[in-house]
């Protein structure tokens, strides 16, 4: 059996971080994957109902690659995002897989699901991947990359 006292964390340099900081990368670690699925209803709720109201999520060093195409701030993301030609389309997630990154206190999100725009019953198949950053108290997403599966 490990117990507590025998494990010692250390910094990349090797300084002793101690138990209260192995308290904290556990609770990290065990609270990544609540919010990795909390930041993606939320988005694509936003997403489904007003683009426009995505922008409080990037910051602007938040990049987005759409389809191949790439935006650079929020103002940029937000502004892509609402000129997309259809006016109603519901978001069906299959799968979210999270990972957190601790080094940063991040979290790495993988989405697939199903798109349905407009009034077309046909779903078109599709896969996000978000990099949550975290700032003072909050996350915002650094990194969106985002793939129609066509093909």
């Amino acid at each position: 059996a490990i117990l507590a006292q025998d494990i010692v964390l250390k910094s990349a340099e090797g300084v002793d971080l101690g138990l209260l900081s192995l308290f904290f990368i556990c609770a990290f670690i065990m609270a990544f994957q609540q919010i990795g699925e909390q930041f993606v209803q939320h988005y694509y709720g936003l997403f489904d109902s007003n683009r426009a109201g995505l922008a409080p999520l990037y910051g602007e060093q938040s990049m987005l690659t759409f389809e191949g195409e790439q935006f650079q701030g929020a103002q940029a993301i937000t502004q892509k995002l609402a000129s997309l030609p259809f006016q109603k389309v519901v978001h069906q997630i299959v799968k979210c897989d999270c990972h957190p990154n601790p080094s940063e206190d991040g979290v790495i999100i993988f989405v697939t699901g199903n798109l349905l725009v407009d009034d077309n019953q046909n779903p078109l198949k599709f896969g996000q991947v978000f990099y949550l950053k975290r700032n003072a108290s909050s996350y915002y997403c650094q990194n969106d990359m985002f793939r129609l599966n066509i093909g």
